[in-house]
C-alpha cells in the first residue's frame, strides 16, 4: 500500500481548522475535510476515501490540487459548461428576436433558413447542427405550420366550405 500522502504547508493549523469550517458547501466541506484528515490524522487514501464515502482517487486528485495550488485549488466551478461559441447569448437572442418577428408574421422558418442568418451573425462558417442546438438553447421548439395562412380571408374560406363538393 502506498505510504499517507503528505501535504504543502500552505496554511498553519489554526488556519486550516478555520478553512475547514468556513466551508459553504456540502460538496466544499468534503473536500476540505480529505485535506484535513490527510494532515491530522495521516491516514492512508483508501482510509479516507472510506470515511467520507468517495472515491480513493478523489482523494488523491483533491491532495494533489491542494499542494499545487493551495486552498485555492480545491474551489472550482465544475466541468460542465459552454466553453466557447460563434456568439455571445446576447447576440444570439438579438438575432433570434428579429426571426421571430418573422414567424409571427406567419412565415415557416426551418434550421435552413436560419442557417445563412447565423452565419452572417457569426461571421463564419457554423454547421446545421450548431443552428439547431442554438435554438434548443433558447427554448424554440418545431411546430406545426398554422391551419391558415394570415392574410387568407375567412369569408371566402367559409364559402368555399358551403358550396364545395363533398
Amino acid at each position: 500500500m502506498r505510504k499517507p500522502a503528505s501535504l504543502v504547508p500552505w496554511l498553519s493549523e489554526v488556519e486550516l481548522q478555520e478553512w475547514v469550517r468556513d466551508s459553504s458547501t456540502a460538496a466544499e466541506q468534503t473536500r476540505r475535510l480529505v485535506i484535513w484528515l490527510t494532515h491530522f490524522g495521516k491516514w492512508h487514501a483508501a482510509e479516507i476515501a472510506d470515511m467520507v464515502a468517495v472515491s480513493v482517487q478523489a482523494v488523491w486528485k483533491w491532495v494533489g490540487e491542494y499542494n499545487k495550488r493551495g486552498p485555492s485549488g480545491l474551489s472550482r466551478q465544475g466541468r460542465g459548461g459552454r466553453r466557447w461559441s460563434y456568439l455571445t447569448e446576447e447576440q444570439e437572442e438579438e438575432l433570434l428576436r428579429s426571426i421571430k418577428d418573422r414567424a409571427l408574421e406567419g412565415d415557416v422558418l426551418t434550421a435552413k433558413q436560419v442557417l445563412p442568418l447565423v452565419r452572417k451573425a457569426a461571421g463564419c462558417d457554423v454547421s446545421l447542427a450548431y443552428v439547431y442546438k442554438l435554438l434548443h438553447r433558447h427554448g424554440w421548439r418545431k411546430l406545426g405550420p398554422r391551419p391558415h395562412h394570415v392574410k387568407g380571408d375567412a369569408n371566402a374560406r367559409e364559402e368555399f366550405k358551403k358550396n364545395s363538393r363533398n
